[in-house]
């Protein structure tokens, strides 16, 4: 691969790693801001979308309020945007599958319809781009995004945690009004 020395030191290469994925997430960021703007969807809208088919893919459907912890949100504000979202057909209902008394959220018929139109060319320049790599490749690239996943993950919900204001893991100071501050 163009740049990187497969022998150059680890913090390097974790280094560039970290600002490969900096730089995903920008593109990934625009192109939902694009996604949100031609559906007339608000950025809490496109998170949604996200989060149920992350949910979805995952084979754990998320309940309501779920979903409004996951963006957070209070349960009117959760419950305005979920009907927001099946009343324009990106989102449905189905009943839990083991607890009578919850509801799931899936992707609507209109939603997928619509998320494909918009992300089939995104596929296939993903295809274009990946085709050059080994299935070798592929594999471990598989493995270093699952565990950067897996990372982020332990430190939102590490963050999640936390005290407001305090970052995780450092200490949390009393200010001259008494309020907490993570310094």
């Amino acid at each position: 691969m163009p740049g990187i020395d497969p022998n150059g030191d680890r913090q390097t290469l974790e280094r560039r790693i970290a600002g490969d994925l900096r730089a995903l997430t920008v593109e990934s960021e625009r192109i939902a801001q694009a996604f949100a703007t031609a559906n007339n969807l608000s950025a809490n809208d496109f998170r949604a979308l996200l989060y149920v088919l992350v949910a979805e893919e995952s084979g754990t459907p998320l309940t309501p309020g779920q979903l409004g912890r996951q963006l957070g949100l209070s349960a009117a504000a959760i419950t305005y945007l979920v009907e927001r979202m099946i009343s324009s057909g990106h989102l449905r209902r189905e009943p839990h599958p083991t607890d009578r008394r919850k509801v799931i959220l899936r992707y609507a018929d209109h939603g997928m319809r619509v998320a494909e139109a918009f992300f089939t060319p995104l596929a296939e320049h993903t295809g274009v781009a990946l085709s050059g790599l080994s299935d070798t490749d592929l594999v471990a690239a598989h493995r270093t995004l699952v565990a950067l996943a897996g990372a982020m993950r332990a430190f939102g919900t590490e963050l999640v945690g936390s005290a407001a204001g305090a970052a995780p893991g450092r200490p949390r100071h009393r200010t001259d009004s008494g309020r907490l501050d993570g310094r």
